[in-house]
């Protein structure tokens, strides 16, 4: 139905088969020579605090039990009814409602105007962990689009601890397509790469996909490069469960990320993928 996702499809297949080169050293990090073994982090427990409620002490003379008590069950109701307002607000809003009136469905992907905000992360490959972080803003044609995402890995040559990659994208988008049921966008920016020797700034370009699939689904997929001075393709594919307000995502994602030698003198190329579970919001 969309030539663009076949491609995008292709893209993700392609950037998972490219495998790391023959390097000395993590991406962006120079060669230590250590035959010491890596050890895991333990992580501290959290210790939650508990409420603490307040008492009224003064009630009229005459119907005093009767109106006490009234006042008791008012108060506990409330408590249970303002989360519950809050609730259904989040889940009867924003752009892909679960009943949308015929005058609004264009409200859909084609809003005139959007806010997204969400989390989502996932295990790699090679034993990290990756988490991302997203913001955006658009109208019916342009918007914004900032990214982060930090990637935890094991040390590639055996020494304590972990390596910690972090990057950014800030992107300007155009829409291609803006549809009730797909938007289709082009985007450029810059995008900075933080590894544990070096730090590149460098121009990013990308295309995005949402289109929906049947009610409230979405399958939504992206494609982001950077072409110097280092090189990144970042490939996702995902779909997306719209609860009013609030979208449930997972997908799966692979990434390449090459230094093209500015450390070191070696080319150092790192090949990370897997699986994806998110959180956000979008109105």
């Amino acid at each position: 139905m969309f030539p663009f996702r076949t491609v995008l499809c292709a893209l993700v297949a392609l950037g998972l088969t490219l495998g790391p080169t023959a390097a000395e050293a993590r991406f962006g990090k120079r060669s230590r020579p250590s035959q010491s073994e890596s050890k895991k982090d333990r992580d501290s427990n959290e210790h939650g605090a508990s409420a603490i409620g307040t008492d009224d002490d003064d009630a009229p003379r005459r119907p005093s039990r009767r109106r006490a008590s009234n006042n008791r069950r008012h108060v506990s109701g409330g408590a249970t009814v303002v989360p519950s307002s809050w609730l259904a607000a989040i889940l009867i809003t924003g752009n892909h409602r679960m009943n949308v009136a015929p005058e609004l469905r264009g409200d859909r992907h084609a809003a005139p105007l959007s806010f997204r905000l969400g989390i989502q992360g996932g295990p790699v490959s090679e034993g990290g962990a990756g988490g991302d972080l997203f913001l955006g803003l658009e109208g019916r044609r342009f918007g914004i689009d900032l990214r982060m995402t930090g990637l935890g890995l094991p040390t590639d040559d055996g020494s304590y601890g972990s390596d910690t990659i972090t990057l950014t994208q800030s992107h300007l988008t155009w829409a291609l397509i803006s549809h009730e049921r797909a938007r289709l966008r082009a985007e450029a920016g810059l995008s900075t790469a933080h590894a544990p020797d070096i730090t590149f700034v460098g121009p990013s370009f990308g295309a995005s996909l949402e289109a929906c699939l049947a009610g409230p689904l979405d399958v939504e997929a992206r494609l982001q490069v950077t072409p110097f001075p280092y090189r990144q393709v970042d490939a996702s594919a995902a779909l997306a469960l719209h609860l009013g307000a609030v979208v449930l995502r997972g997908g799966y994602r692979g990434m390449v990320l090459d230094d093209a030698g500015y450390v070191d003198g070696i080319a150092n190329v790192d090949t990370f993928h897997g699986p994806f579970l998110g959180i956000g919001l979008r109105y």
